[in-house]
């Protein structure tokens, strides 16, 4: 079982007015175990970010002067999510904008949905928790998974952070460990089996001033209760 845990950042909310993706964070799961292989790209989407976007993530325009556009991008990008399932937090968001993008491309490619089964995580995490916050912060907090190093949002450490909440929300422990291919954390699930070992325990008859002690119990009981006592073996 392939999936591919993905995220998106973005100049601005509505591709509507014209925004764009100007980054894209995948992480590969096999078998419930993250493979440390990973898709990243920044993108000049040539326009500006909105200033509430800015905010968010922190990526600038003059960051981004230099990237490749997403045309330059999207055969690697397709080639890492073909035939997987994608787990996207809020999964609509990304995926209108990733759409988006392949629309505007002269080649034609096969839309998101057709290429890939969507999961939302967010959706998920709302049927399991009704009523409760899911957001991926929040998350975080209620299966102890480490954010502590999302000071701001990007595209590969949300997506690498989803994966754990995901495999922990879904069943199963998951453990950090230290990634490779440039640092990329990336985690195991650890599934411990359970064997059976028969025990022995001692059985420690009781004393006579024990035994003595009881009875006497028993008879308060048996008085106080009108001889309704269910303890005393006739």
């Amino acid at each position: 079982m392939r999936q591919v845990v993905l995220d998106t950042e973005t100049t601005g909310l509505e591709v509507e007015q014209g925004h764009r993706v100007i980054e894209i964070g995948a992480v590969e799961i096999l078998n419930r175990r993250l493979t440390r292989r990973h898709f990243h790209a920044y993108i000049n989407p040539e326009r500006e970010i909105d200033a509430g976007a800015l905010a968010v993530h922190g990526i600038t325009s003059e960051f981004l002067a230099n990237k490749p556009l997403f045309a330059d991008v999207v055969e690697p990008f397709l080639a890492f999510i073909d035939g997987a399932e994608l787990i996207i937090h809020n999964a609509a968001f990304d995926v209108t904008f990733l759409n988006h993008e392949l629309g505007l491309l002269e080649s034609r490619h096969e839309l998101i949905g057709k290429r890939c089964k969507v999961t939302d995580s967010l959706a998920l995490a709302r049927d399991k928790h009704p009523g409760q916050r899911n957001s991926l912060d929040a998350l975080c907090k209620r299966y102890n998974v480490d954010n502590s190093a999302r000071e701001l949002h990007g595209a590969l450490l949300d997506a690498e952070i989803l994966a754990d909440v995901y495999l922990a929300m879904t069943g199963g422990q998951v453990a950090l460990f230290g990634g490779g291919d440039g640092g990329v954390t990336a985690a195991d699930e650890v599934m411990a089996p359970f064997e059976h070992q028969p025990m022995s325990l001692p059985v420690i008859e009781p004393s006579a001033d024990e035994e003595e002690a009881h009875q006497s119990m028993l008879e308060l009981l048996d008085k106080e209760s009108g001889g309704n006592t269910v303890w005393r073996v006739s």
